[in-house]
């Protein structure tokens, strides 16, 4: 149920100047034909007008590389190219491609259209080459930005959204916080994938231990099969892990008869056990998220944002007419205390904050 009625605040238009955002690249004099003018006319100086412009050309260069030989190593010394170009195609060309595939959402063929209008030689293998190859320091960035994102705070933000990668049907994780964003795109919506999102894709470890035994009581898994694993766990090392193709195997041998749905909490089980224990990323203690089952037990506490939240009392039907009266005066309050909250976003201020504080108790 949408809430973007009450959430929604009009704000009236406003355009802004831009003259002086914009860069100045050249200047040109215009003259006005002398022909045109009468003989008492006098200068008054130029009258400045601004027009943005775009120029997309070629910069092909030829690199004269120069060459030293050493009779007495016998060996060639040759100047290196400028830092960013290596192979046939240099900076611009490869940082262009990127942009607008991932920024532009554009196609490898509308890519190579547009490269070879311009004059570009370049085959659509080579386009496809550009934007999945070489880009390792991207991938290190990437992991960096998450590491320092979960370490900034003790609560992230987690939510999807539906994708279609190659025809098909997938779903696109954010995890965020004020500081940092991360995008992760996978199959599915199971608990298994957000545990694997919270670690940065890396594939599931399994762990069983008075943790796993404790989520799988709360997950209704029966008293007998908790007694097998609770047998498991006795007979191995306590900070024993297995990668999921092992665990299966132990699990089959030492539970033959287990049914697909046990077998899957008692694999959420392991890997939330194995999650909490690990140490390479910090581990998620709240997660602001929608109250979607795959986001539950996941993390000591659950958060749902402000907008999450209000869709349930949107939900509510109070049959008495004094019910309803103080449902509506309750969504009143709560979605102007929203826009509070988001007034002090754009302006904190510590007066402001106990301010709110307050007013959120009273």
């Amino acid at each position: 149920m949408s809430s973007e009625a009450e959430r929604h605040q009009p704000q009236p238009h406003q355009k802004g100047a831009k003259l002086d955002r914009i860069g100045i690249d050249r200047q040109e004099f215009l003259r006005v034909d002398p022909a045109l003018l009468p003989p008492d006319a006098q200068f008054k100086g130029y009258e400045p007008v601004v027009v943005q412009d775009l120029v997309v050309r070629t910069d092909n260069v030829l690199f004269l590389k120069e060459v030293y030989y050493s009779p007495a190593q016998q060996r060639s010394f040759r100047a290196g190219l400028p830092s960013g170009y290596r192979g046939e195609y240099g900076p611009g060309i490869r940082a262009l491609a990127v942009g607008l595939a991932y920024s532009g959402h554009m196609s490898e063929a509308q890519i190579h259209t547009l490269f070879t209008d311009v004059g570009v030689l370049i085959a659509r293998g080579t386009v496809c080459a550009l934007l999945i190859e070489g880009h390792e320091p991207f991938h290190a960035e990437a992991a960096a930005v998450l590491h320092a994102g979960l370490a900034s705070s003790p609560w992230q933000h987690l939510d999807d959204t539906p994708t279609r990668v190659n025809g098909q049907n997938q779903v696109c994780y954010v995890l965020c916080n004020p500081l940092y964003t991360h995008y992760q795109t996978r199959a599915n919506k199971e608990r298994l994938t957000v545990l694997s999102v919270l670690q940065g894709g890396a594939p599931p470890h399994y762990r069983l231990d008075a943790r796993a035994l404790l989520y799988l009581e709360a997950a209704g898994v029966s008293q007998k099969v908790r007694r097998q694993l609770g047998a498991l766990v006795r007979a191995r090392a306590p900070d024993a892990e297995w990668d999921e193709a092992p665990f299966l195997g132990l699990l089959a041998a030492a539970l033959p008869r287990l049914g697909p749905q046990q077998r899957q909490r008692i694999l959420e089980a392991g890997a939330l056990s194995a999650y909490q224990a690990q140490t390479t990323l910090p581990v998620v203690q709240t997660l602001v998220c929608d109250d979607a089952p795959q986001f539950r037990q996941l993390t000591a506490e659950i958060a749902l944002c402000w907008v999450h939240d209000g869709r349930h009392y949107a939900k509510l039907l109070p049959v008495l007419p004094a019910h309803r009266e103080a449902l509506a005066q309750f969504r009143e309050r709560y979605w102007q205390f929203y826009h509070q909250l988001r007034a002090y976003q754009g302006a904190p201020t510590a007066a402001e904050a106990a301010r709110l504080d307050a007013a959120f108790d009273a």
